[in-house]
Order: C-alpha cells, then sequence, then structure tokens
C-alpha cells in the first residue's frame, strides 16, 4: 500500500458533528500539529469548540494542549513560522493572535500579541519571509558534500531591519481585499498597516500568499466564481519614518480553463481552491473548481513571452542592442479530468530542486518526497498527484474502509455522505500526512519515498539517509523519517551516515557534532538489537555538554588572549601525554589555569560525579562487553570519547586538591586506595588501545583482568540510564493500523515483540532521576517536571539550585534537551 494507515486518535467521546465549521491545521518544522475542530461539547465550561486550537507533538499524540483561543468567530487560519516555536491563528472577526510556547513547554501556550482588521474576516495568512531558502538536489544525492546536496538559494527577506537581519511578522488578506501587515519591532512593540490590493476593493472568497527572491510579496486571490479572473498582486512593504508602509500593484490575471471549455464552462461554478504550490515560487499556481458531486483540478505558470511587433515596424533598421519586448503571460500547464468532489489539499513543503536533471535522476531512482500534492475526496479518498503532470502518484481508498472493517467496506452509498478528510497537511519532508475528518479525529498517514514503487534495500537506504541528512543540516525534526525505518535497517543506517558525516569539512563536523548523535540515539531505539547503543548515543551527549561545560570554565592566567584556549591547551597536552600516572599528567599543565573559586566546584559536584561514575561503570563492565547488546559497548571503541574522560578526570584532579568537596565520591573496600588515581590508569589503558592515531587494538588480557577486579575494589554504581522512551515511533513498524484516544498514554508493545533489556526495566519503588541534572528526585516526586518529546529525559521544571554556575548550566537547556527535542510539561508523579 503506498499510503499506509497509521493511526487515528479521537479527540472527545461526547461530541455532536456540527459541519458548517471550516477545519484548518498546520504541521511545523518541529512536527507538531496544530488543528481546530468542528465538533461541539456537552461540557458546560466549553459550549462551542471550533473556537479552541488543538496542539500535539506527533511522538505523543494523546497528549493535547486545547487553547481556549479567545477568538470571537471560527478559526480560518492557522500557520507556524520557520522555527516551528510559534503559531499565528486568524479568524472570521478580523483578529489575528501570535501563540507561543510558555516556559519552552509545547503543550503550554500562551498568546503574546494581536493584531486585528475589525469585522473584517480573514482568509488568507502568512509569516514574513525571513531569507533563508535551501534546494535539495536529489542530482547529486550520491555527493559526499552535504553544501551540494542542499544549496543556499540567494533570497531576500519580505523586510530587513539596520545591517540586514530580517525583520519579523505577518501578513493577511481580508475578504473585503485589504491587505493588513503587522511588524514586529525589535522592542516588542506591534507596527500595524492595512492597504487595499486594489483601487476598486472586491470580494475575496479564496488567497493565497507567496514570496519572490527579491523580497516582494505576491498575493493570488479570487471571489469564488470559477467565470471571474483570478488576480494577482505584489505587495512591498517598508518602513518609512517609523511606520508601516504597503505599496500594491497588479499583476497579470488568468481565467480558468474549465470556464472556456464548451464542455465545461458552466459544470464548475464555483474555485474552491487556490494555492501557490510552494511559498517561495509565485510563478505557479494550483486551482479548483467544483460543483456538488465532482471537482477539476489546473495547474498554471507565469511565464515571460515576447511580445509580438506590428508589421509597419518590423521594416526598420534595427538598433544595436535593441531586445524584443516581453510581457508575463500565465500559461496552464496541465489540467486533470472530471474528479470526485475534492475537500482538502495538501503541499509539500520539502524544498526539491525541480531542474531538469533533478527530476530525471528523481524518476530515474523513484525518489517522490517533495514532488507530489495530495487531494482529498468527499467520498473518503486521497490521491497523490505528481505537483507538474498532475499524473496519480499512488491513492488510499478512503478513512471508513480501515483494514479489518469489513462493515465499512459493505456500506452502500446510499447510506450518507463518506466520512472524509477536511483538513490535510503534508510534513516537511513529505514522508507523512496528517488529516482531519468530519467527525473530529486526527489521522496520520505514512506515505511512502518511492510512492508504492518497489525498491531494493540500498535504494530505499540511500532515499532515507538522503532525508535524515536534510533534517540534520536543517535542523527540522525527522520523526516522520523513522515512520519508514524498519529495525533490520537501523544498522545500516547509522553506519552510513556516520561515514557521511566523516567525508565533511572539519569546521561542518562541530556544527553538526550534537545532532548526528541525537540522530543516531532516534535510529537506535527503533530496534531492540541496537537498543543499547541508543543509551551510548545519549551519555555522549551528555558527556559532551558536561565537558565543554568545564572547560568553559578555565580562565587563562594572563589577560592577553593566547592562541589556544586553556581547554584546547588541556586536550592537547593529554593527547601527546600516555602516561597512566594522572599526576605525572598535571605537571605538564599550567594549573594557575584552574584556579576557581570554591562555590562553583562545589554547585557543580553531581555532574562531576556522573563522570566518576560513568568512568566506573565502563571499566567495571568492559569483561561483560561480549556483545553489543550491554550499553557502554558503543565507548569501549570510541577514543575521542574516552580522550574526553581522561581530560575531565585531570581538571578534576586538579580541583580536588583546591576543593575536596567536589570530588566524586566512591565507596572503596580498602582506606588507602587512590580511586582516581586507579580509574585514571585504566581508562588510559583502555583509550591507547583505541586512539585515533592508531589502528584500533583489543584490550590485553591484563586490563580485562585488573577491571574483573574493580568491583571488588570499589562499588560500581547503578547508571540509570535514559528509559525507552514512551513515544509512539516505536509502535509503529508494523502494518496495522492503530487507534488511539486523547488523554490517555498507549500501553501498545515497540517494536520487535522481545523483552527489554534489564538495564530498561524500572521497579515501581525506584527512584526518579533527573537525567539533565544527575540527581535522585525520590520514588514519588511532588516537584513539576517536564521530558523531552524525542529522548524522554526527565527533569525538574523549576531549578533548585541557587549558585550561578548550575544557573548557566541549565539555562544552556532551557528551550531545548540535549538532544535538541522539545520539552513538554509531565504530571507532577509520573512513571
Amino acid at each position: 500500500m503506498e499510503l499506509a494507515y497509521v493511526c487515528d486518535w479521537e479527540k472527545r467521546p461526547k461530541s455532536t458533528h456540527c459541519p458548517s465549521v471550516p477545519l484548518v491545521s498546520s504541521w511545523s518544522c518541529r512536527n507538531l500539529v496544530a488543528f481546530t475542530t468542528d465538533l461541539k461539547n456537552d461540557d458546560d465550561d466549553i459550549k462551542d469548540v471550533s473556537h479552541m486550537i488543538h496542539i500535539i507533538d506527533t511522538e505523543h499524540p494523546w497528549d493535547v494542549f486545547s487553547i481556549n483561543s479567545g477568538h470571537r468567530e471560527v478559526i480560518s487560519c492557522l500557520e507556524w513560522d520557520q522555527s516551528g516555536s510559534r503559531l499565528l491563528s486568524a479568524d472570521g472577526d478580523g483578529r489575528i493572535r501570535c501563540w507561543s510556547m510558555s516556559e519552552h513547554l509545547v503543550n503550554s501556550w500562551e498568546s503574546t500579541l494581536s493584531s486585528s482588521v475589525d469585522g473584517d474576516p480573514i482568509v488568507a495568512l502568512s509569516w514574513l519571509h525571513n531569507g533563508v531558502k535551501l534546494a535539495l538536489h536529489v542530482e547529486m544525492s550520491g555527493s559526499t558534500n552535504f553544501g551540494e546536496k542542499f544549496s543556499r538559494v540567494k533570497f531576500s527577506p519580505s523586510l530587513t531591519l539596520f545591517g540586514g537581519k530580517p525583520m519579523e511578522g505577518w501578513l493577511a488578506v481580508t475578504v473585503s481585499g485589504l491587505v493588513t501587515v503587522s511588524l514586529l519591532k525589535p522592542g516588542g512593540a506591534l507596527l500595524t498597516a492595512s492597504e487595499s490590493l486594489c483601487r476598486l476593493r472586491g470580494r475575496v472568497a479564496l488567497a493565497d500568499i507567496a514570496f519572490t527572491g527579491g523580497g516582494n510579496i505576491v498575493v493570488a486571490a479570487t471571489d469564488g466564481s470559477s467565470s471571474s479572473p483570478v488576480q494577482f498582486y505584489k505587495v512591498v512593504v517598508s518602513v518609512v519614518s517609523e511606520k508601516c508602509r504597503i505599496d500594491t500593484e497588479l499583476l497579470p490575471s488568468l481565467f480558468l480553463r474549465c470556464t472556456t471549455d464548451p464542455l465545461r464552462r458552466d459544470k464548475y461554478p464555483a474555485v474552491t481552491h487556490l494555492k501557490f504550490l510552494t511559498r517561495e515560487n509565485s510563478e505557479q499556481v494550483l486551482l479548483c473548481a467544483s460543483n456538488q458531486s465532482g471537482s477539476i483540478v489546473e495547474c498554471w505558470s507565469l511565464r515571460k513571452e515576447g511580445l509580438p511587433v506590428n508589421n509597419i515596424f518590423q521594416h526598420r533598421s534595427p538598433v544595436v542592442g535593441e531586445k524584443q519586448p516581453t510581457i508575463l503571460k500565465w500559461r496552464i500547464l496541465t489540467t486533470t479530468g472530471d474528479l470526485e468532489r475534492v475537500s482538502a489539499v495538501a503541499l509539500p513543503k520539502l524544498p526539491i530542486s525541480i531542474s531538469n536533471t533533478d527530476l530525471k535522476v528523481a524518476s530515474d531512482t523513484k525518489f517522490c518526497p517533495g514532488l507530489g500534492l495530495a487531494l482529498a475526496f468527499h467520498d473518503g479518498s486521497i490521491q497523490v498527484l505528481h505537483r507538474l503532470s498532475l499524473h496519480t502518484m499512488c491513492v488510499f481508498y478512503g478513512v471508513a474502509q480501515r483494514p479489518g472493517d469489513d462493515a465499512a467496506i459493505k456500506r452502500p452509498r446510499t447510506a450518507g455522505p463518506a466520512l472524509h478528510f477536511k483538513a490535510l497537511q503534508f510534513s516537511w519532508t513529505s514522508l507523512a500526512l496528517a488529516g482531519v475528518d468530519g467527525h473530529g479525529k486526527l489521522h496520520m498517514l505514512r506515505v511512502s519515498p518511492s510512492m508504492g514503487q518497489v525498491l531494493d534495500m540500498n535504494t530505499t537506504l540511500r532515499h532515507l539517509l538522503f532525508l535524515l541528512e536534510y533534517c540534520m543540516v536543517t535542523g527540522y525534526d525527522w520523526w516522520d523519517v523513522l515512520l519508514h525505518v524498519q529495525p533490520s535497517m537501523v544498522h545500516n543506517l547509522v553506519e552510513k551516515l556516520h561515514e557521511e558525516y566523516m567525508r565533511q569539512n572539519q569546521a561542518l563536523q562541530q556544527v553538526l557534532a550534537t545532532r548526528i548523535v541525537a540522530v543516531k540515539a532516534s535510529l537506535c531505539k527503533l530496534s531492540t538489537a541496537t537498543a543499547a547503543r541508543a543509551c551510548d548515543f545519549h551519555a555522549k551527549l551528555l558527556l559532551i555538554a558536561i565537558s565543554s561545560t568545564l572547560k568553559s570554565l578555565l580562565r587563562p592566567h594572563v589577560l592577553n588572549t593566547p592562541d589556544k584556549s586553556p581547554g584546547d591547551r588541556l586536550t592537547e597536552i593529554c593527547a601527546k601525554n600516555t602516561d597512566t600516572d594522572i599526576d605525572k599528567v598535571m605537571i605538564n599543565l599550567k594549573t594557575e589555569e584552574f584556579v576557581l573559586d570554591g562555590p562553583p566546584l562545589q554547585s557543580l559536584q553531581q555532574l562531576i560525579q556522573w563522570v566518576g561514575d560513568f568512568v566506573l561503570y565502563l571499566l567495571a563492565n568492559l569483561p561483560n562487553q561480549g556483545s553489543a547488546v550491554r550499553p557502554g559497548f558503543g565507548f569501549m571503541r570510541d577514543g575521542a570519547s574516552l580522550g574526553m574522560l581522561r581530560e575531565m578526570l585531570v581538571m578534576i584532579r586538579i580541583w580536588g586538591l583546591l576543593k575536596p568537596g567536589c570530588l566524586p565520591t566512591f565507596t572503596a573496600m580498602s582506606d588507602n586506595q587512590d580511586s582516581m588515581q586507579l580509574l585514571f590508569r585504566l581508562l588510559t589503558k583502555l583509550w591507547l588501545c583505541s586512539r585515533d592515531d592508531g589502528p584500533p587494538q583489543e584490550p590485553d588480557e591484563s586490563l580485562i583482568d585488573e577491571c574483573c577486579l574493580l568491583p571488588s575494589q570499589l562499588l560500581v554504581p547503578s547508571m540509570d540510564w535514559l528509559p525507552v522512551n514512551d513515544g509512539i515511533i516505536v509502535k509503529l513498524q508494523g502494518k496495522l493500523p492503530l487507534r488511539l484516544q486523547f488523554g490517555k498514554a498507549s500501553s501498545l508493545q515497540g517494536a520487535g515483540g522481545s523483552a527489554p533489556l534489564d538495564v530498561f526495566t524500572r521497579s515501581p519503588g525506584a527512584q526518579k532521576m533527573d537525567n539533565l541534572r544527575c540527581i535522585h528526585m525520590g520514588v514519588s516526586p511532588t516537584e513539576e517536571s517536564k521530558a523531552c518529546t524525542r529522548c524522554g529525559c526527565v527533569t525538574m521544571l523549576r531549578s533548585p539550585n541557587k549558585t550561578n554556575a548550575m544557573k548557566q548550566w541549565e539555562q544552556r537547556w532551557i528551550k531545548n534537551c540535549l538532544c535538541g527535542g522539545l520539552w513538554r510539561r509531565m504530571p507532577p508523579i509520573f512513571t
């Protein structure tokens, strides 16, 4: 099946259908879905749910956050910004509200700004363009350079501040033909202005907004009648004397082809959908005209054509350098035949290049993401059409016809109108579709990268790898790509992703260093065979963060800026000095650079303790690493991470001389045991076996024997590895659909079906861990907590610390988790 039905999430048990209210939805680059429903609720507190906005993160769809929007009329538009952290909503009364996360939590939102055009319904809404545009080149998918695969396109912001910084704001079109712009000034104030699209204002039933590379805005508008022209306007926004100015200009218009066809002249009287194919391409537009039972879709392109010259002027002698005059004209690219009535349209967001070469390579390799647009029909089906030729790429045969639902299949058409999608949205890689049906249920569908065409395993892996690299470079969430990763693919994808990463230049590797680790961790969670490696990758993220934080505390002893920072010198000296005696390594360092006040060191003791416990755990489990199924195995061959741990032990040793209270605490079996010396000696031996500048070696027998004796010398702690995430992605490996309900967490079994590893199990009486601060919170913590939507990392919402050093550590993760995932609020007692 090309479009696999994944799951549908029921909104509310007590609800009655109210078909007169339109539905809107929007999908952000962070995989947050915002939608409205056409439901009315029996509760006394919420009389009209059509004024509610519901926001979910796709990994925890049951945890819905419903906003009482404050809109007085039905919500007509929802629009995410480019970062996926702010949402615009507009209604039928002309009011626009801007929503942002409260305390950076995906399930807590507040309205911070608003603008209004009183009594004038909004029909189109968009954020101003920030000037960032990428092109994804399928032709270069085999290149080793990310810069060739994903190139930056020259594109000007809609409006710039001093120095070329893009100015934030939004633009809306009203039903009376007004265009209104609200600009967000650096101080937080709004600058608002409105202007008519043209001198003779007329009714605008449908409109859409696109942007040009020169910084202009193009608005397409129609009065809803297929016999009327579709008008296009250029809108230029500027700030003059601290006031917003809007200039509009009429552009060439078009008439639908179906109105000039004698056979269809009066068949489709209404224009029901008007969309630019992409928001950065104002030269291609999609139009849908409908009647009560059917629709027709047309795709138009704006082209520059030569203007014919009258014969009188053709005989004169030409002037040197003179060119033939040209004119812009809309030409139809293609049109469909008669279709079932269209209920919703979803356009791709993936910025795939549509050059002839790229299209040919995409066709040859059967790479389809970004090339298809989705049409939902009133019979419940969905068709994905090629965005240029409009030929059918794949079909989904209906919301009601679920696998195993014999009653739905046998239901006669005369029983009433079929359940169908009223709003439809593609994900940012076009590998998933989210839709809201007429009963207020949210559906998620998995869209095959090849649209159902049979591919060999290597081609499938190459397509998924290409999209994972795109997400890694852009910072977009890769949840929808994981929908297509089977457990058997995980190992190969991780290895190939690492190979491609290592081929990039050093500067780009530093930028993507933590992001690639997060991608690997997400992949490894999809298979029980690699779940232990997911633990290693999460531990590596914490290790990198602690290392950079501790090194940032170092200060040069002299005021003049040296060529290398103290942290860089520490790395260089530890890499060259292979001595197993920690005190001899310290001799080569300028210890005055490590002199710090007591309070910062003492406040970071919990992070220092985690480093010590982690080193002890790795070494004590070295003899047990006979296979790759236990956490910690990935570090045994990771020379860079072992070197990082070695550097931190040296720093901690020096700081312990200044402030003994900051040292990690070990339970030794002997009073005269120098725990730090012992751990450093064994760690150095292990590091020498896996250094990057030499061939990897197996640990010798003496090292393994010493590590076997460690549990008899030091009490080995039990590491609290991140629990397997409770999200939905690991439960979507099968082909059968899932049915979930808002407010009820899924209790379905994860991928693979085998028993989880012992390190992942949690007894009911186990201590809950703050994975970010590395402290225990008790068996039943009462403090408010937040958890990462991606990796499941849990931390307290309020800081218990008062020292500046620890607050700085916490501020680094106020917006995002270590893995880059978003935070969501957890109940006071979580399991």
